[in-house]
């Protein structure tokens, strides 16, 4: 599961996130007062998102980010002065004064984002079934001198054409074949 760290140099902002984010069914694990703390934190813990703002007591949110573990991702909070002269560090920020809602969406999409759509796994041909396409191609391959991915190609483009599977067009295409044949 992942983990919500809240990093602020004053103790009272890092409890109002977290009173925010409760209100929003996330549960903060610890708050933080210095960078040493948070990066103590982070790698006793499997991994999530630390909040922090722009500059802690012992070093810069850019410090933090060099040092915690790959496993944390970091979401700024920072006034938009400070976010309008950093470069895109790879870092995820928020703009002050911060929306209650934009605060919990981007954790939302943080700790859990869209997993893409896994193609699925492609069936394996039926052996007779490639017996079939590889005789057609074999064939189309002796008799109009094709390559076997040119062969294989006009196979794809009959079968596409016609809205027929692969299979269907090679029986067709060797049906046909040996009618000419007598």
């Amino acid at each position: 599961m992942s983990s919500i760290l809240v990093a602020f140099p004053k103790q009272e902002d890092g409890k109002r996130i977290e009173r925010l984010l409760t209100g929003y069914g996330f549960s903060v694990d610890h708050i933080c007062t210095t960078a040493a703390q948070a990066l103590s934190e982070m790698n006793l813990l499997d991994g999530g998102v630390i909040i922090c703002g722009y500059k802690l007591p012992d070093m810069f949110f850019l410090e933090l980010q060099e040092c915690m573990p790959p496993t944390f991702e970091m979401l700024l909070i920072a006034s938009e002065r400070i976010l309008g002269q950093m470069d895109s560090s790879g870092v995820v920020a928020l703009s002050m004064p911060l929306r209650a809602c934009d605060l919990a969406e981007t954790l939302q999409m943080m700790l859990h984002p869209k997993k893409r759509k896994k193609t699925p796994d492609r069936k394996k041909r039926d052996p007779k079934e490639q017996q079939i396409i590889d005789s057609a191609k074999n064939l189309l391959m002796e008799r109009n001198h094709l390559t076997e991915s040119e062969a294989h190609r006009y196979l794809q483009k009959c079968s596409m054409d016609s809205g027929t599977n692969l299979v269907e067009t090679a029986q067709m295409v060797l049906t046909l074949m040996d009618f000419e044949r007598n």
